[in-house]
């Protein structure tokens, strides 16, 4: 549904994207993760024809981006990271608006516009003034005029930014239910929402891919090492940096310490290393109070910051 061909887009000598390949399927949700500046943004916009590719080739459904702008877009839904709503307009103006400039007309658009006030969930403010509304009901809004035109491609550049928790939870919802009909892919830096709605997951920082897979491949890729939680009370976290120094097989993730005084740890090891003799011998020497030190399973935030912080030191 969507190539991407080595593709590269360079702002002077600085390059945002750089030689980037993959593809989504039909039907498949991609979640996109980077951190800030690491080209999510940028790769979007060239998907969505907002901006030509420096170099390389984008295609849509066998439709290349460039030479072939105006028909891509008529299958693209744009979701952009600061929603394009003119508060001073009704909402059902503006969805009106939306299908002016779709050209959406007669029965077509009476159609449209009911499907998206259901899809949406916008019935109990389809009469009100967009400025009246709430950051998760503008989301919904910003989604419906996304969506008017029925396209087969969905692109969401982080649609929940800004959010409550229980907002997330119903635009997350409402991703996974149009995932049903259509192709989508957005961004977002939260991990639990990606594990939640994606197929799957594609990282990028500093311009390249850094890995790309399921959620469970992606946790699957770091087999080698095991993960320890920590938390030491009477430590001081200077002192215990310098001090876990000493053990070879592990490398440290966090050290946090919390309002209570305590010390809370995350750590990775060696995979088939126990460490365990080493930290109780530490501790008593330490005069440390362990109390919690438990293996647990690696995250999708595991892999992110592991690829991210790798590639930021390199």
């Amino acid at each position: 549904m969507i190539n991407i061909q080595n593709v590269t887009k360079s702002y002077g000598a600085f390059d945002a994207v750089r030689d980037v390949s993959f593809t989504i399927e039909q039907g498949e949700i991609l979640g996109f993760l980077g951190p800030n500046g690491a080209g999510k943004t940028t790769t979007m916009k060239m998907i969505t024809c907002y901006m030509p590719p420096t170099r390389g080739i984008i295609t849509v459904d066998g439709l290349d981006v460039v030479n072939d702008s105006m028909n891509v877009r008529k299958k693209i839904g744009y979701l952009p990271e600061s929603t394009p709503l003119y508060e001073e307009m009704g909402v059902r103006d503006y969805l009106n608006f939306i299908a002016d400039v779709r050209k959406i007309s007669g029965q077509a658009r009476t159609s449209a516009m009911d499907r998206v006030i259901e899809v949406c969930g916008l019935k109990q403010v389809i009469n009100k003034d967009i400025n009246e509304l709430s950051k998760g009901y503008r989301q919904r809004v910003g989604l419906a005029q996304a969506i008017i035109h029925d396209p087969e491609i969905l692109v969401l550049d982080e649609p929940t930014t800004g959010l409550d928790p229980n907002q997330i939870i119903e635009i997350r919802n409402l991703i996974r239910q149009l995932g049903e009909s259509k192709t989508v892919i957005f961004s977002t830096h939260i991990m639990q929402e990606v594990q939640a709605t994606s197929d799957r997951v594609l990282i990028i920082d500093q311009g390249v891919i850094a890995a790309h897979g399921t959620a469970d491949e992606l946790k699957a890729s770091m087999s080698g090492q095991a993960h320890i939680d920590l938390v030491l009370r009477n430590a001081d976290k200077s002192v215990f940096i310098e001090s876990i120094k000493e053990i070879s097989s592990v490398k440290l993730e966090d050290v946090i310490l919390q309002k209570s005084g305590d010390l809370e740890i995350s750590m990775n090891v060696e995979a088939g290393v126990d460490i365990r003799e080493q930290l109780f011998d530490l501790a008593v020497a330490k005069q440390w109070k362990v109390l919690e030190a438990s293996p647990s399973a690696f995250t999708l935030e595991d892999v992110f910051r592991k690829l991210t912080n790798e590639g930021s030191n390199s």
